[in-house]
């Protein structure tokens, strides 16, 4: 049953307010896919934090328009699922990943930052380091001089306690 026309605007509206905050949006195909999977296709978007829905091409072609997507509207044809994200690799990271365990989901174009993406741009991306992961990394490097010195430090200590006795 189709939707009616204040469903319409307000999938419109909610959709706008998605694209409004994010910063990727990664689009699949997914025809043939079953439901246990798309089920746990959305568990891992929601963990991720991304907006994942089917919907209809013509509701997110308004919602898109007048943003830094409006590009991404060409690409919108045929049974798609939209990944919408803030962070600038999850929504890629997820479907990308997906897609490599399960065949009947293809990555069939991408958003950021104001370009439009192919499927190879969207798995480039979808291999970047999430922003959780690149704070690790650094927390790890800014830590390494202090614990090398706190190491030596000790050392030294245990040394001098040995030489005295």
């Amino acid at each position: 049953m189709g939707l009616n026309l204040d469903e319409k605007k307000a999938v419109v509206a909610e959709v706008s307010a998605q694209v409004a905050n994010a910063q990727t949006i990664i689009v699949a195909e997914y025809s043939g896919l079953e439901v246990a999977h798309l089920t746990r296709l959305r568990a891992q978007a929601r963990k991720s934090g991304v907006y994942l829905r089917v919907l209809k091409n013509t509701l997110v072609r308004r919602a898109v328009t007048g943003s830094a997507f409006a590009d991404l509207a060409g690409h919108m044809t045929g049974p798609l699922i939209y990944g919408i994200s803030q962070d600038p690799v999850a929504a890629a990271k997820v479907l990308n990943d997906f897609a490599k365990t399960n065949e009947k989901l293809v990555l069939k174009a991408g958003g950021y930052a104001g370009k439009v993406l192919d499927k190879a741009g969207v798995q480039a991306l979808a291999s970047i380091p999430s922003r959780d992961e690149l704070l690790a990394k650094l927390l790890g490097i800014m830590q390494a001089p202090v614990t090398g010195l706190a190491c030596a430090l000790a050392a030294l200590a245990k040394q001098r306690e040995g030489a005295v006795v």
